[in-house]
């Protein structure tokens, strides 16, 4: 869509309105609509969006798993470029490129019901579409080293590895395992090895498992073939035990991340692609030898903003195996739930 210059220095579609992915119903496909690009408020501003990426949660909302008002536009990561600003606003100028927060009302400190009751794409419209207004508080600068399609891989994705390395308090000389090859496991990888940790990863392909080797990961390990993992973690880290598990697998592997977590260590929950169900956890580990089992879900603003000053300053690119239109994110989802992906999966909105 052609853009122009207006009064007050914005650039905004000289058309008047824009392009936006709107789900009708619970479960029903996202369809062209056609609207009337908002005018930005007191301590908002207007984002002409460039890219969008797809995670787990994007796939349980388009499948009509969560509950909200209808009709409203799914995605809950974005990134583009300011172009218009509401009354006030100082914090952002139009040409400056952002990235929305997927909590943006969880400024800091820990989660509470009302710090995550907004969440785009759930409880409110979220980036399938051209542009978007958004308060100022919600949004974080992008790294000038990224371009779009890689900083709308990170709000979601990116800060939930950043955060279960921030609760675990990961430093250098640390170890830290790390589930899969999906982009919370990917980041948790690049992130943990900018903070000088070593990290065990583990995969059931040996050809992802290169890929996450490029990234920093120093030990390998293919469960396929190695079902005891956890065994093997014990004989890297010299029978100790990892500092952080970040346990992606939900039910079918949380029994054996507790057991390859260190005495007094941390088992990060985040996904769940075993399944919803009960987890068999052996108690007594957890209780004799410490173990702090926290759920996460994503993190604060803040959070995503010190996440990004460590990725400026080691230069971190996410890795993206995946760029589809954003016409096509009925493939891009496909690709998800097959496992087809390595790293991240990202959307170009045009």
């Amino acid at each position: 869509m052609a853009t122009a210059a207006t009064g007050g220095g914005n650039r905004v579609s000289d058309e008047g309105t824009q392009v936006a992915l709107v789900m009708d119903a619970q479960g029903a496909t996202p369809e062209p609509d056609r609207r009337t690009i908002p005018t930005p408020g007191a301590g908002q501003v207007l984002v002409k969006v460039a890219a969008s990426s797809v995670n787990y949660h994007d796939m349980v909302n388009l499948a009509g798993l969560i509950w909200g008002e209808w009709p409203r536009v799914p995605m809950s990561d974005g990134a583009g470029e300011v172009v218009a600003v509401g009354p006030d606003v100082t914090d952002f100028s139009v040409g400056d490129r952002v990235m929305g927060a997927f909590h943006p009302d969880w400024q800091d400190g820990p989660p509470t019901p009302q710090a995550k009751a907004e969440l785009p794409g759930d409880s409110g419209d979220g980036w399938l579409q051209q542009y978007r207004v958004a308060p100022v508080t919600g949004l974080v600068a992008t790294p000038v080293h990224l371009t779009d399609l890689e900083a709308a891989t990170l709000p979601c994705a990116g800060v939930t590895a950043w955060n279960a390395l921030l609760e675990a308090e990961i430093g250098a000389g640390d170890v830290i395992v790390t589930q899969g090859t999906g982009g919370v496991s990917l980041f948790a990888v690049q992130f943990a090895r900018a903070l000088g940790a070593d990290v065990i990863l583990t995969s059931s392909s040996d050809e992802k498992l290169k890929i996450g080797s490029r990234l920093g990961a120093t030990h390998l390990i293919n469960y396929r073939s190695t079902p005891d993992w956890e065994n093997e973690v014990k004989r890297i880290t010299d029978g100790r035990g990892a500092d952080l598990v970040v346990d992606l697998g939900g039910p079918e592997t949380l029994a054996q991340s507790v057991r390859a977590t260190r005495m007094g260590g941390t088992v990060a929950v985040i996904g769940v692609l075993t399944g919803f169900d009960h987890a068999p956890v052996p108690v007594a580990d957890v209780m004799l030898n410490n173990i702090r089992i926290i759920g996460i879900t994503v993190g604060s603003v803040l959070s995503f903003v010190e996440l990004c000053e460590l990725i400026t300053t080691a230069q971190i690119r996410p890795h993206i195996s995946h760029v589809f239109d954003w016409t096509d994110l009925t493939e891009a989802v496909r690709v998800l739930q097959a496992g087809e992906h390595v790293g991240k999966i990202a959307l170009r909105i045009t």
